[in-house]
């Protein structure tokens, strides 16, 4: 039964970082990403200033900054959060080495878990010490959806009942790894829409300005060693490249969402598949409904934090797909 700890602390662990996903997103949608001026602390101190004389030195260490307890506060919440989350990823990296003859996941994936949140933390520091730069932004999210992979896999290896991998073919199986490296695509484009603030480049739909496509300057869009809002050469980032980001996340949908929705219909199909496929189905549906009215509604910040909670979703259900169709040399056996 020693590994009960190591299951329950991976579902645990799960469940957290899912937290953690939708609180940056409401953070960073809520303008409330550099609430805090430095990092990891705020205004030099672990807590955000509240008294007079802590918010009288603030004001002295840092003299271009304008306090906003409410966002220091979001923001400290999401550090909060994200740092109890690093210390059970490094509680889940001690025991899987201790128990790795007794867990399901070989124990390099707990390590390979653990650097990841490390560098995590690296990209934390830098979105806050290089200004939102969109790069880093961008890569950020790709780091926490990582995170959350990762953890469903080894989740889902412990709780799961059975794992099957017999009843369907090899086409669908490739079929379900693709289907996971689409997405994440996907999520890098709604990632880089976001962290441009493009995601009203385009206020109609399903046309843009008036057009299917319309003007568009991709060298600028996609330069991604740049500032927020400035161009490859320095310059303000023009109309047309934020049609080009915003067109381009569209398209990224529109491939994404026929590729998952005809993979639903086929696990649907398959009887050990059926529940995982119909919820897949169903969560694609409702995050292009998201998607559409975000834009209609002009972007309201429940709905964009929904946006990215359907994605983290998303995520949760493809790993399980994809750990369903993955053999492993870990017999059931050795668990109890």
């Amino acid at each position: 039964m020693k590994h009960v700890f190591f299951k329950r602390l991976s579902l645990f662990a799960t469940a957290l970082a899912l937290c953690v996903i939708v609180l940056g997103a409401y953070v960073r949608l809520s303008d409330a990403g550099l609430g805090c001026p430095d990092w990891p602390g705020c205004y030099g101190t672990l807590s955000v200033p509240q008294s007079e004389v802590a918010i009288q030195k603030a004001q002295t260490v840092f003299p271009g900054s304008t306090i906003d307890s409410g966002k220091a506060w979001k923001e400290m919440a999401h550090r909060y959060l994200a740092g109890t989350l690093g210390l059970v990823i490094l509680a889940i990296f001690i025991s899987g080495w201790r128990l790795k003859s007794n867990i399901k996941v070989h124990p390099l994936l707990p390590t390979a878990l653990l650097v990841i949140v490390g560098f995590q933390a690296m990209l934390g520091m830098w979105t806050v010490t290089l200004l939102l730069k969109p790069a880093i932004v961008s890569a950020h999210l790709i780091g926490g959806m990582t995170t959350l992979a990762l953890l469903t896999w080894i989740t889902h290896r412990h709780w799961a009942r059975t794992i099957v991998n017999s009843t369907i073919s090899p086409a669908l199986k490739l079929a379900i790894r693709g289907a996971l490296l689409i997405l994440l695509g996907q999520i890098f484009l709604g990632g880089w829409t976001s962290t441009n603030y493009a995601a009203l480049a385009c206020t109609d739909f399903p046309t843009c300005h008036g057009a299917w496509v319309p003007e568009m300057d991709f060298k600028d869009a996609f330069h991604l060693v740049r500032e927020l809002g400035q161009s490859a050469n320095g310059g303000n980032l023009t109309l047309p490249a934020l049609v080009a980001i915003q067109w381009t996340h569209r398209v990224g949908a529109l491939i994404t969402f026929i590729y998952l929705a005809v993979l639903a219909l086929k696990t649907i199909n398959i009887h050990h598949f059926r529940s995982i496929g119909l919820m897949l189905f169903a969560t694609l549906l409702v995050q292009v409904c998201i998607g559409i009215a975000n834009l209609v509604l002009q972007l309201p910040l429940t709905l964009a934090v929904l946006h990215n909670l359907g994605a983290a979703l998303l995520v949760i259900i493809t790993v399980i797909l994809n750990s369903k169709v993955t053999s492993t040399k870990y017999d059931h056996s050795k668990i109890h």
